[in-house]
C-alpha cells in the first residue's frame, strides 16, 4: 500500500499512485527483481547520487522520488534540484539513501521517468529560449504517447511551453476534416457556434483567402497551418489583432524564431512531446556504513 501523495507532475494524488504502480508492475513482474534478490544481501544499504551528464532543464524529480519511496517507505531522499531549473553537466539532482534491493528495483523506473520527462523540458526549454524577447507564445499540442500525455504536457510546462488543448472536450478546433464534412468554414463555425458552448471557437486555415470568412462566421482565434513566414506575415496583417493566431505545423528549432517575429500571437510545436531524447541523466552507488 503507498502512503497518501500530493498532487505530483500534473497527477493528483489517485493518478500517481496508479502511474507509479503500473509502471513498478511492467518492470518487476510477479516474480520482482530476481537478480537483485538473489544476489543483495536483505540489510545492505545503498547511497545512490542521481546526476547529469548534459546542461538540461529538469522535470520528474519528484515523481522519481515516489518510485523509490514506494518500494521502501523508510527511504531518505534529498532532492538536490526542483523541476524547471536549468543544469550544467555534472550536477546533481537528487540523493538517496535506503535499503539495497529495493533501490535496486526501483532505479530504472525512477530513471526512465526522469529521462524522459526531463528531455521534453530540455528540448522545450531550447525552443522557449529562441523565441525570448518576442511577444509570441510558445504552445505544446496533443502529439503525446498515449497514456503520458499529463505529465508529458507537465515537463512542457517545465521547459517554458503553455499547454494547448489537454483533452477534446476543452477546446473547439475546427480542422479542415470537419470543414470538409460540413462544406465550409462558414457552416462548420455556425455549427459550433449554434452548440452555445462556453468554449472558444479556434478554425484552422491553411491559405489567406480562408481568413475573412472563418472572421465573418465568428471564429474566436485562428490556426495557420503550415503557412510560410510571407504568407504568416500577410495573414497577421489581414488579421489586424481582430482574434489571437496560432501558426502551427512542421516548426523547428531553426525556423521558430522567422515565424514568431510575424506577429502571430502563438506557436505551437509537436516536436517537444513527440520527439525529444531522453536527458543523459545517470545513477552512481555507493555502500551506506
Amino acid at each position: 500500500m503507498m502512503m497518501s501523495l500530493p498532487p505530483i507532475a500534473g497527477l493528483d494524488a489517485d493518478a500517481v499512485s496508479h502511474f507509479v504502480q503500473s509502471v513498478l508492475k511492467e518492470d518487476l513482474g510477479l516474480g520482482g527483481d530476481v537478480t537483485t534478490d538473489l544476489t543483495i544481501p536483505a540489510d545492505a544499504r545503498l547511497i545512490a547520487t542521481i546526476q547529469t551528464r548534459e546542461q538540461i532543464a529538469v522535470a520528474g524529480i519528484d515523481l522519481a522520488q515516489v518510485f523509490f519511496e514506494a518500494l521502501d517507505p523508510d527511504v531518505r531522499v534529498e532532492r538536490l534540484a526542483r523541476d524547471g531549473d536549468e543544469l550544467q553537466a555534472g550536477a546533481p539532482i537528487m540523493r538517496v539513501e535506503g535499503r539495497a534491493r529495493p533501490m535496486l528495483s526501483a532505479e530504472r523506473s525512477a530513471l526512465n521517468t526522469l529521462q524522459h520527462l526531463t528531455g521534453i523540458a530540455t528540448l522545450t526549454r531550447s525552443y522557449a529560449n529562441m523565441i525570448a524577447g518576442t511577444s509570441c507564445i510558445l504552445l505544446d499540442t496533443r502529439k503525446t504517447i498515449p497514456g503520458l500525455r499529463a505529465i508529458e504536457k507537465y515537463a512542457a510546462r517545465m521547459g517554458g511551453a503553455h499547454n494547448h488543448r489537454m483533452r477534446l472536450d476543452d477546446g473547439i478546433l475546427i480542422k479542415d476534416n470537419h470543414v470538409a464534412i460540413c462544406g465550409s468554414i462558414e457552416a462548420a463555425v455556425r455549427a459550433a457556434k449554434a452548440g452555445k458552448s462556453a468554449l472558444p471557437v479556434q478554425v484552422e486555415v491553411d491559405t489567406i483567402d480562408q481568413i475573412e470568412p472563418a472572421l465573418k462566421a465568428g471564429a474566436d482565434r485562428l490556426l495557420f497551418d503550415n503557412m510560410s513566414v510571407e504568407m504568416l506575415r500577410e495573414g497577421v496583417a489581414l488579421v489586424a489583432g481582430r482574434v489571437p493566431i496560432e501558426a502551427s505545423g512542421g516548426v523547428r528549432l531553426d525556423t521558430i524564431r522567422a515565424i514568431a517575429e510575424t506577429g502571430v500571437t502563438y506557436v505551437s510545436v509537436g516536436r517537444i512531446t513527440q520527439s525529444a531524447p531522453a536527458a543523459d541523466i545517470g545513477l552512481d552507488y555507493t555502500i551506506a556504513a
